[in-house]
């Protein structure tokens, strides 16, 4: 017998080495063919190999910028190029160490499950555990050295940016501040400078054209046709919605604020934009179609730019002077005196316009730089002319507030401060400053016209956004129409609408001020990127692109929520007919739970790490303890009161001095409504803690009791089927349970009875009792049954004289004492008075 156990497992064991061995040998076999397809199939890279190549990279890109950026230190468009190119390699550098991060993290936890090395003394651990180990800690090893090789690559790149912004700081001011000797002999060096180029561009001109003429035609007719129509869809576009802003009413004697500055900034910034876009896409279709020659390119770009300029200040000047139309004119000027400022400003911008296309024609035509200094010096001297003489001008309106009256000289300090840039552009000019007297005086023209649209439209949202001044507006009166919109929506939409023209205002004239001085468009890119991605605010990183997202993400699964509750509730529940209850409740459920969701999408999609939350966790964790115990009992007493739902919205309620109807449960309160409208807030943890009557708990049936007294001489059993008959009638009368009557007592004046009957609806039974008291008060009257008053018996006792007999005193004599001594006692009759008195307070 113990030979047949033996024998079995000597058999098993023989059948699973010859197994093991036949599998060995079929592993062995498939693998003998494949060895060479594997020995030639490259390995993929890990993420670490792949990281090392990328830093690799942009060491050598580094270098490259380096090298360039001392190759290029005087040239400023090409140091933009650079620093966008800087700036990108920065964030693909950091872009290197955030990926690591995970692998770092992972290696880092996993040697923590692992633990440390045995000590001396401690029994050994497995090999498989100590060669793991030995990995992670030099795969971590690796890692650390990318992630320092990828910082100091960072902080490199970032002193070279640095550096590439002091070059071009450097080179604005030298070209600002360089001085050019004036003389006579410069004079003549450009005045034949002059000619020549003259002749040059002329040849040049038309040979071009004679070209495209030719060759051409076809192409620069459909660019021409494509910018137009583009300018038109924009026009055409900014008409049907801005059309009441775009062009002023003549019919209107006195416009209000409002109508003026918002006609004043929309006709100027949408027509200009108009423009813009025609010139921008004309230059662009013509140059992607070949038309333009690199040598003509440039001026026709400039002569785009300078026809820009002199229609921004055209539009300006005629939206604020307004000089053919005083009653919207914005500032307090005569006519003369807006006419001729308007002149003068529009003056001041064909010179700077001219200036700068015949500087781009010098330019193109390699051009001395004689001829340039010359143009500028020509154009400050001419504008600072102007603004002298403008300061000697009578442009302020008359006292009298007559627009055509001679008008009244500046004030005198606006007098000063023109005689005072006028002459420092001369001066600034004549002593070999040219550069610096041509900056100034272009910002002095454009900047400032920008400035004050600028100004205008923030003025226009301001106006806008004052409460109750955005319904007299055009857009109001649409929006009224169009979405039948209440005057309150209309105030709250006029404050929208002002913030939306403070963003246009802002978003347009900040830009173009970059660009008027110095920046270029590379600059705006890289100063948005950053503004929007990376905001830092000493050790913390906000992104602002993110946190849009995140709120828009957060807006979104909100609305999404709102609309499964209305779903939800208007076709499911609805349908099935589910307890408004149970609709309540899971409408509120489902919103808790939504928002929750969308709290966490949002912040996630915002980069808000929510680990760094842990410590303000710990820290509510301890303030839960101590300070907010209700309040996280009231919102654990809320869910409950959701799920288990010892009352629902709608029910009758008795909790404490409460009784009413309840009107909502929240998470922290639930709201009751009395019968005197009054909204009592209950916090949840009493209704849980406490005693709660809910009358309508399983339905809404209900014993309503009417009391009844009556005379002693009535028959009591004529009251009860009296009482019956009357109920019988009432349809809203349960007949199962049926009505019955209840003869209580007998009173002290009267007999009592109490009418019982069932209502199916509680809510009916005031109007029930009360109708049904008016009806037994009109049948008693007809029976001639009567309704006692309250009575009271009241027994009056009066009470004999005591004798006057003294033995110690003097009697008188007989006939006196006859007569003064009173009748003997007798016993007076007791009266009973009996009052009837009303008892108002008597139940009915």
């Amino acid at each position: 017998m113990r030979l047949r156990p033996i024998l079995l497992r000597t058999i098993l064991l023989l059948t699973l080495a010859v197994a093991g061995a036949h599998f060995k040998g079929a592993a062995a076999f498939a693998q003998e063919p494949q060895a060479p397809a594997a020995a030639q199939a490259p390995l993929a890279d890990t993420p670490l190999d792949q990281a090392t190549k990328e830093i690799d990279k942009a060491k050598v890109q580094l270098t490259a910028l380096q090298d360039g950026a001392k190759q290029n230190a005087d040239n400023d468009d090409v140091l933009v190029g650079l620093a966008t190119k800087a700036d990108e390699l920065s964030r693909a550098v950091i872009t290197i160490s955030v990926n690591l991060r995970p692998r770092f993290d992972q290696i880092k936890n996993r040697l923590a499950e692992i633990g440390d090395p045995p000590k001396d003394g401690q029994p050994p651990e497995a090999e498989i555990v100590t060669q793991e180990r030995n990995a992670l800690a030099a795969e971590r090893a690796q890692i650390n050295a990318l992630t320092g090789d990828a910082e100091n690559l960072s902080i490199t790149v970032t002193k070279l940016v640095n550096e590439i912004t002091e070059m071009r700081r450097r080179l604005f001011a030298d070209t600002l501040l360089r001085r050019t000797e004036i003389s006579v002999s410069v004079l003549d060096d450009a005045a034949s400078a002059f000619v020549h180029e003259a002749s040059e561009f002329s040849q040049a001109l038309s040979s071009w054209a004679t070209f495209v003429w030719k060759f051409k035609r076809f192409p620069m007719f459909a660019a021409i046709f494509l910018s137009l129509a583009s300018a038109l869809i924009l026009l055409s576009g900014s008409y049907r919605l801005f059309g009441s802003y775009l062009r002023r009413d003549e019919a209107v004697e006195n416009p209000s604020y409002i109508g003026r500055l918002s006609i004043a900034f929309w006709s100027t910034l949408i027509r200009t934009l108009a423009l813009s876009v025609l010139l921008v896409t004309s230059f662009f279709f013509l140059n992607g179609f070949n038309v333009l020659r690199p040598d003509i390119a440039p001026v026709i770009g400039a002569l785009f730019g300078a026809i820009g300029l002199v229609y921004f200040v055209g539009r300006f000047v005629n939206a604020i002077f307004a000089p053919n139309e005083p009653h919207w004119r914005l500032v307090r000027l005569s006519n003369r005196g807006a006419l001729s400022i308007g002149y003068c400003l529009l003056a001041m911008a064909v010179v700077n316009a001219l200036d700068y296309l015949f500087g781009t024609i010098g330019e193109s035509m390699g051009s001395p730089l004689v001829l340039t200094v010359v143009r500028s010096l020509i154009a400050a001297l001419i504008i600072g002319l102007i603004l002298i003489s403008v300061s000697f001008g009578k442009p302020m309106l008359a006292r009298n507030g007559d627009p055509d009256a001679p008008g009244r000289h500046w004030p005198r300090g606006m007098a000063i401060i023109l005689r005072v840039v006028g002459a420092g552009l001369i001066l600034t000019a004549l002593t070999g400053y040219v550069g610096l007297a041509r900056f100034v005086a272009t910002q002095l023209i454009i900047t400032g016209a920008v400035i004050v649209t600028m100004y205008v439209g923030l003025l226009s949202g301001k106006a806008i956004s004052r409460q109750e001044s955005f319904g007299d507006t055009f857009f109001a009166r649409f929006l009224t129409r169009r979405f039948k919109l209440g005057p309150v929506a209309i105030d709250q939409a006029g404050l929208v609408v002002g913030l939306a023209i403070y963003a246009v205002a802002l978003l347009v004239g900040i830009p173009l001020i970059l660009l008027l001085w110095g920046f270029h468009v590379q600059d705006l890119q890289i100063l948005a990127y950053r503004l929007f991605t990376e905001v830092r605010l000493g050790g913390i990183s906000i992104s602002l692109l993110g946190i849009c997202t995140g709120i828009l993400l957060f807006a979104g699964v909100y609305l999404l929520t709102r609309w499964l509750q209305r779903w939800l509730d208007g076709n499911v529940m609805a349908r099935s007919h589910v307890d408004l209850g149970v609709r309540n409740s899971v409408k509120t459920g489902i919103g808790y739970l939504g928002v929750g969701i969308a709290a966490i999408i949002g912040v996630s999609a915002a980069g808000i790490d929510l680990s760094s939350f842990a410590l303000v966790a710990s820290a509510l964790s301890v303030g839960i303890g101590f300070g907010l115990q209700n309040i996280v009992s009231n919102f654990v007493s809320g869910l409950i009161l959701l799920v288990e739902r010892p009352f629902k919205v709608g029910d009758h309620v008795v909790s404490g001095t409460a009784e009413g109807i309840v009107k909502r449960i929240s998470v922290r309160a639930t709201e009751i409504e009395t019968f005197r409208k009054q909204s009592i807030i209950v916090p949840n943890s009493e209704l849980i803690n406490g005693l709660v009557g809910n009358w309508t708990h399983r339905n809404k049936i209900g014993r309503s009791e009417i009391p009844v007294s009556v005379a002693y001489n009535a028959d009591p059993q004529q009251v009860m089927d009296i009482l019956l008959e009357l109920t019988a009638k009432i349809p809203l009368v349960m007949r199962n349970p049926e009505p019955h009557v209840e003869f209580l007592r007998f009173g002290p004046y009267s007999l009592d009875f109490e009418l019982r009957f069932f209502l199916a609806d509680m809510g009916d039974g005031m109007a029930v009792r009360n109708n049904l008291r008016i009806e037994i008060l009109k049948r008693f009257k007809a029976e001639g049954i009567e309704i006692p008053l309250p009575q009271t018996d009241l027994t009056i006792h009066r009470e004999a004289r005591p004798a006057l007999a003294d033995a110690g005193r003097d009697q008188p004599n007989e006939q006196e004492n006859s007569a003064d001594t009173p009748m003997e006692e007798e016993e007076q009759p007791v009266r009973q008075l009996r009052s009837k008195t009303a008892d108002g307070n008597r139940k009915g």
